[in-house]
């Protein structure tokens, strides 16, 4: 008896193709994007997950133990230390990821800027953004934040301008191999403008490369806002943060207690998770290249 051969082509449309990337990725990648996805999910989802609020008090005796009532015990304050957690993930992933978000805007802006002008405003931006490299990420950042104080949105602004240099340079390189290719002449020899050329010509193409140092960049700034807030000059209380979890409940310790070690187990675990993906992605654009 013969078998019928399915000659229909393959689903073609964006999800489909999502579905065969995802499916080809190995298996370290596929397992970051589980764990990504399941942080995402608390951090969307943490009003309706954590059994209580953010900065309510439930327990007259700090640093309760675990109990069906309080699964992870209570903090310093006698507040539900599994809804800090779960809140933490809210405030920490989404100041991380607007500060990324802010620091790629900015530095691929100028980046691409600077390498379609060139001459004398290529030099002037690229020193000053040597200068603000040449000085450490965290000493800049307890200054600055020494000065105008320790708000969220200074530390998000402060935060992105530094960030901003490592993407500069990596995009100012990239589009700087690519408006030396013919296309790019050509749209310049039509008279077209830098913001056209910038969307149209360059960006589509140092775009995978820029994508995966996202990553990169995020990981970086999650971890800076956890050792700011650990030092207590990042998000302050009565906001949850991961880094000052560590902090305010490191006396448990010294009681052989190991809940103060679950919020930095918590940040291992994303940056972790997000490293995966981004080599993963790493390796296709290279792929990519090597194949183009």
């Amino acid at each position: 008896m013969e078998q019928s051969i399915d000659t229909r082509p393959a689903p073609s449309g964006p999800l489909a193709r999502t579905y065969r990337l995802i499916c080809s990725a190995p298996f370290t990648a596929r397992l970051g994007m589980v764990f990504v996805a399941l942080y995402a999910f608390v951090a969307i989802f943490a009003p309706w997950i954590a059994p209580y609020g953010e900065a309510e008090v439930v327990s007259r005796i700090p640093f309760d133990a675990w109990s069906s009532q309080h699964l992870l015990g209570t903090d310093q304050l006698g507040r539900d230390f599994l809804s800090r957690l779960i809140f933490g993930a809210r405030n920490s992933i989404s100041i991380a990821l607007v500060t990324t978000i802010l620091s790629f805007g900015i530095g691929c802006l100028l980046g691409v800027f600077s390498a379609l002008v060139g001459g004398i405003i290529d030099q002037i931006i690229s020193r000053f953004v040597d200068a603000l490299m040449s000085v450490p990420d965290l000493i800049f950042i307890l200054m600055i934040l020494s000065i105008f104080g320790s708000s969220i949105p200074n530390l998000i602004m402060i935060i992105a301008v530094l960030t901003s240099t490592r993407f500069f340079r990596i995009s100012r390189a990239a589009a700087l191999n690519v408006t030396s290719l013919d296309f790019v002449e050509a749209a310049k020899g039509r008279g077209e403008n830098l913001l056209w050329i910038s969307v149209n010509e360059v960006f589509p193409n140092i775009l995978p490369l820029l994508l995966s140092e996202l990553g990169m960049r995020f990981c970086f700034i999650f971890l800076s806002i956890a050792a700011l807030s650990f030092l207590g000059v990042g998000i302050q209380p009565p906001m949850a943060e991961w880094g000052s979890m560590v902090r305010d409940n490191a006396a448990l310790i010294n009681m052989g207690d190991i809940t103060p070690l679950i919020p930095a187990v918590a940040i291992a675990f994303l940056a972790i998770a997000v490293n995966f993906v981004v080599d993963w992605l790493l390796n296709r654009v290279s792929g990519l290249n090597e194949e183009g």
